[in-house]
């Protein structure tokens, strides 16, 4: 039996990737043609020049997203280039489609510096209603989506932070309220501070969480590091906040993961495969929740979580129970988004977003924390929050 690799290869060879582009309108004969190209078409450009707000309806604008990358941080892989992101985004435009009717169409930019990303969105901007950027590695995807949203009147959305942290609010919500606990109250690691984590981190906090401690690649993360890019340094002032006080202050957190994990409630990984055991398991706080989300290998696999006592387990796996999987969000943000004619998607809106997604699961279990990826419900419920 061929591995699902070995499947998609196959797929992907068969179709020459999986999307296309189909014409709206009929083109039988000169008059469709008169009409929808020229001479009937010189028309459609006058009035968008006398009112510009026009092209919204006149145009795909309207319903259409660009997806764009660089291919610097593909999916666990890394740097693969541009050539090697159109996959995942044309993947990605196939779900706009299937689950939100949006177009979309992918961007894969081969530049990898910040500034000609920022200029060439910038200039194919008036094409499109949105802006997805996508696989973009920290920390230079922060200020390029932050100066996109200065610069551009469309809505422009990292989801690789933003869908990822919505996704996961929304299941942890559920896994606290089985475990009978208030947004306050649970201590969080989350280990891996790249976009994910740091979106992660600054939605769990807006949400309510107060106790959060993040580690990269070196440890946990705290103000007394001299090592810390200007990301880390901003989030040592939002997490392990107790270190504010000085490295000897109660719940101030130095070290390595382990130290960390030990009386946290809960894991959030989004790092590498391995990077959790079931020795460090067991130094948490009993019944601990472990969202282990690395791809394709989770931090740990779901059952060794289970059987070194973890309460709730989620990887972004959909062969495992609770799959957090950004599909849950991402085709209803930019739907809301378009619809409602948003041009800054918030902090707010996000929080909202995850505790309606949260809701569709009206009976949670520790194995269904969160709706499926085909629940019909998930667009209509996230697009409603985001205005």
């Amino acid at each position: 039996m061929p591995t699902v690799f070995e499947e998609s290869l196959e797929l992907h060879a068969r179709h020459h990737g999986k999307i296309s582009v189909i014409p709206k309108v009929p083109l039988n004969d000169r008059h469709d043609l008169s009409v929808a190209y020229t001479p009937g078409v010189a028309e459609v450009c006058r009035e968008i020049a006398r009112n510009p707000a026009s092209v919204k309806n006149l145009t795909i604008k309207k319903n259409t997203v660009a997806i764009v990358s660089d291919g610097s941080a593909i999916l666990g892989l890394g740097n693969l280039g541009a050539a090697a992101a159109i996959p995942v985004m044309e993947g990605k435009a196939a779900l706009f489609k299937e689950f939100a009717d949006i177009d979309a169409f992918p961007i894969c930019l081969d530049t990898q510096n910040p500034e000609e990303i920022i200029t060439a969105v910038r200039h194919i901007a008036p094409v499109f209603g949105g802006i997805n950027l996508e696989d973009i590695a920290a920390p230079k995807c922060f200020d390029i989506e932050r100066r996109l949203r200065e610069q551009l009147d469309i809505p422009v959305v990292h989801d690789d932070q933003h869908g990822t942290a919505v996704v996961v609010l929304a299941a942890l919500i559920n896994a606290l309220r089985l475990k009978n606990m208030q947004p306050h109250e649970p201590r969080v690691v989350i280990n891996g501070a790249g976009a994910a984590g740091t979106a992660i981190a600054e939605l769990l906090l807006a949400f309510g969480v107060r106790t959060i401690v993040m580690c990269d690649s070196k440890g946990v993360i705290h103000n007394g590091r001299t090592d810390l890019n200007n990301e880390k340094i901003a989030l040592a002032q939002i997490t392990n906040v107790a270190c504010l006080e000085g490295q000897d202050a109660s719940g101030c957190v130095i070290g390595l993961l382990e130290h960390a994990l030990r009386g946290a409630d809960v894991f959030i990984g989004v790092s590498v495969a391995n990077a959790l055991d079931a020795k460090l398991i067991a130094t948490m706080n009993p019944q601990p929740i472990i969202f282990a989300m690395a791809n394709p290998e989770p931090e740990i696999m779901p059952d060794v979580a289970r059987a070194a006592g973890a309460f709730v387990v989620a990887t972004g796996r959909s062969d495992f129970p609770n799959q957090i999987n950004n599909v849950l969000a991402f085709p209803g943000i930019f739907r809301g988004a378009l619809d409602n004619g948003v041009r800054v998607v918030t902090q707010e809106m996000f929080v909202r977003a995850a505790t309606e997604l949260a809701a569709c699961v009206e009976n949670p279990t520790p194995d269904e924390i969160i709706p499926s990826v085909f629940d019909k419900r998930v667009v209509s419920v996230v697009a409603a929050t985001i205005k």
